[in-house]
């Protein structure tokens, strides 16, 4: 068994076995996650040591044949490290390995996405949307997709004015979420609002790929005294631009604690189950999903789908502490 760092073909195995269809795929090359492979499988898990845990990202990004295999050789390496395993973000198609692995395996959330090839916001039920969006432009915004380059120094310094306005001691969040900047910029693209050659908001889309391929609607930023709507105004142009080039999916990626109405897996916990229902009843403190939910059912997703926390040795929360602690949010 060997572990790697970064490699100049993780995107390309990343995008070659997509076939779950995980929609935050592309998190899989963040700065920062280490890449287990075996000699001879192909394939590779996305995953941080935490403490005593490997938080591991997603399935294997492997052929169906070869993700037992690499998961077991996964489950040797964390025993081998005195460790254990939790993965965050699983897709329903990754279950299988995991079930086989004597894994515990509940739902976490879900992921939103809109199909571009009928979405409309035409009719009385986008009305406030629409309203708010001009508002926004009328503020005198020019909003369109720009060079990361042009703007990565008041990229820089809007995320640390944003982040100030969190208080002084939350940190950036990281692991499953984007990023900009860095080696692979040229894979994503930029949406900004400016006023007079300042930055008001952007939003940065990764790519998606797999069965449901297109763009996903990922990092946003906005001045603390922005007008509203300048995020509506944003993904509006985005998806604007998106329609005219034939994308089928706009995605708004991975929300914790919500629509957890998904088929329960073979020997999941229906105490963690509880518990995550009651985290969305009042874990606003912890995580904004009612606020992050409340945004993307704007724009009225036509596909939802359940994504899964799968725990070695039974569901526990100091696992789900640790995923937190591999976002930062903690």
């Amino acid at each position: 068994m060997t572990e790697v760092s970064v490699e100049s073909d993780v995107v390309d195995t990343i995008r070659r076995y997509a076939d779950s269809g995980n929609p935050s795929a592309y998190f899989a090359f963040n700065t920062g996650n280490e890449h287990f492979r075996l000699p001879g499988v192909p394939g590779l898990i996305v995953y941080r040591p935490v403490g005593r845990y490997l938080v591991q990202f997603g399935g294997p990004f492997a052929p169906p044949d070869a993700a037992g295999a690499l998961l077991r050789g996964f489950v040797a390496l964390a025993a081998e490290q005195g460790r254990e395993i939790v993965a965050v973000q699983l897709q329903g198609a990754d279950a299988g390995p995991y079930l086989a692995e004597g894994f515990t395996i509940n739902q976490m959330g879900a992921s939103y996405a809109v199909d571009l090839d009928t979405f409309s916001l035409a009719g009385t039920r986008f009305m406030r949307l629409r309203n708010k969006i001009s508002r926004a432009i009328r503020t005198g915004l020019e909003v369109r997709e720009a060079p990361y380059e042009e703007w990565a120094d008041q990229v820089r310094a809007l995320d640390a004015a944003w982040l100030g306005t969190k208080g002084p001691d939350v940190k950036p969040l990281e692991f499953l979420v984007g990023q900009t900047g860095g080696p692979y910029q040229h894979l994503r693209r930029l949406f900004v609002a400016e006023r007079e050659g300042t930055l008001v908001g952007y939003v940065s889309y990764a790519p998606v790929y797999g069965p449901q391929a297109g763009w996903m609607h990922d990092l946003s930023r906005r001045q603390p005294d922005s007008p509203p709507g300048v995020m509506e105004a944003i993904n509006k142009a985005a998806l604007d631009t998106f329609r005219e080039e034939g994308v089928k999916w706009l995605h708004f990626g991975f929300t914790p604690f919500t629509s957890l109405d998904a088929p329960r897996l073979p020997g999941y916990s229906k105490a963690f189950h509880w518990f995550i229902n009651h985290l969305w009843e009042h874990g606003e403190h912890i995580y904004p999903s009612r606020t992050q939910l409340a945004y993307k059912e704007k724009w009225a997703p036509s596909l939802v789908l359940p994504e899964y926390l799968a725990f070695q040795h039974g569901a526990s929360l100091p696992a789900l502490v640790h995923v937190f602690r591999a976002c930062n949010a903690i």
